[in-house]
């Protein structure tokens, strides 16, 4: 499963990697409202909710579907600006219909369900829709839906005085402390790309970001399987501090593509791919495999000595730790005319994490 990114015939150039404050401040949003997500920033999540004005409080938790499942795809900037202001002066220039489809997609659902052809602000049969997959969501953000079909231009002005209060309230301090990170990380990239190319920039962003065989896309490993074109507008990159562990991606149709990605932590561990994530998986539902791993954690054992421990055949031993191995969960190691094979504990007791990751990336 992966999210490809069309770069067919694409120069080089029309690769950017940019910062951008209001991505930034949308990600944090993403903490304040889901800090399940991001333990490492419990502490500073807590301390902005217990210094914020109540009526703030209320707004944000008011509009906070356009952050939490996923992030509206006007508060991931494709062309980013040097400040919050005029980032907040581009989404001000997006059309109603863009703005308002981009803000219900987001709040219907963390599955992208997208409204082809006629705008829910012109087309009752829309409109109907996008009320009914809100609906099922909850009051508060059925009412957020109703507002923004109702009077578009009210509901805009208080999202954007939202988003001003919220620098006031926290996003100033925070961006002073991470703005030279993200802009050295933003120059890193930026160097490897003129330097070693699009596939070394691409590995440089995130293990689950590669170019494809042929160098015609971009494959983001991800939870999903769609695909989207950049056409000539390109793809934009963006370094986030508070976006770890997630990877967005921003690809709907008339939207240019962006990819936010976390910026590396020292020492942090390489994602890994959700293909072996699903390889492990099927590898231990199988109820004689878990045998099997029971007695191989109890130290090294041969293929005969399992088979004799569980009174299975040889043949049908070595097709079970064959499919171990693979997964790799066995590591084999020859012992004169033996080989004996043993648990590989470190790979298992990560499985957790790793699934964990891969869900939300």
């Amino acid at each position: 499963m992966a999210l490809r990114i069309d770069i067919g015939g694409l120069p080089p150039e029309r690769l950017r990697f940019a910062v951008s404050p209001l991505g930034e401040l949308t990600a944090m949003l993403h903490v304040l409202a889901e800090p399940a997500h991001h333990p490492q920033l419990a502490g500073w999540a807590s301390g902005v909710w217990s210094r914020l004005r109540p009526e703030l409080a209320d707004r944000l938790k008011e509009a906070e579907f356009l952050w939490r499942s996923s992030r509206a795809d006007f508060l991931v900037p494709a062309s980013p600006r040097p400040t919050l202001a005029e980032e907040l002066d581009d989404v001000d220039a997006i059309g109603d219909e863009a703005y308002a489809t981009a803000a219900l997609v987001t709040t219907c659902g963390s599955n992208r369900v997208h409204f082809a052809g006629p705008s829910p602000l012109a087309d009752a049969g829309a409109r109907d829709r996008a009320l009914g997959l809100a609906q099922a969501r909850g009051a508060v953000q059925e009412a957020f839906a109703e507002r923004l079909l109702a009077d578009p231009a009210v509901v805009r002005a208080r999202v954007r005085d939202t988003l001003e209060q919220c620098a006031e309230a926290f996003f100033d301090d925070a961006w002073r402390g991470v703005a030279v990170r993200l802009a050295e990380d933003r120059r890193l990239k930026h160097d490897l790309l003129q330097r070693r190319g699009v596939e070394a920039a691409l590995a440089s962003v995130s293990g689950a970001v590669a170019l494809a065989p042929g160098g015609g896309a971009i494959v983001v490993d991800k939870l999903q399987d769609t695909a989207t074109a950049a056409d000539g507008a390109g793809v934009t990159f963006l370094p986030s501090v508070f976006g770890r562990p997630h990877l967005v991606a921003v690809y709907a149709p008339g939207w240019r593509p962006v990819v936010q990605y976390p910026v590396a932590e020292p020492d942090s561990p390489e994602p890994v791919s959700l293909e072996t994530v699903s390889r492990r998986l099927e590898a231990l539902a199988h109820p004689v495999r878990l045998r099997l791993l029971r007695t191989l954690a109890r130290g090294p054992h041969t293929t005969g000595e399992l088979a004799h421990a569980w009174e299975l055949t040889p043949p049908e031993v070595s097709r079970h730790l064959a499919v171990l191995r693979r997964a790799g969960l066995l590591a084999a190691r020859r012992d004169g005319r033996y080989v004996r094979y043993t648990l590989n504990t470190a790979d298992l007791a990560g499985l957790g994490p790793d699934l964990l990751a891969a869900v939300l990336r």
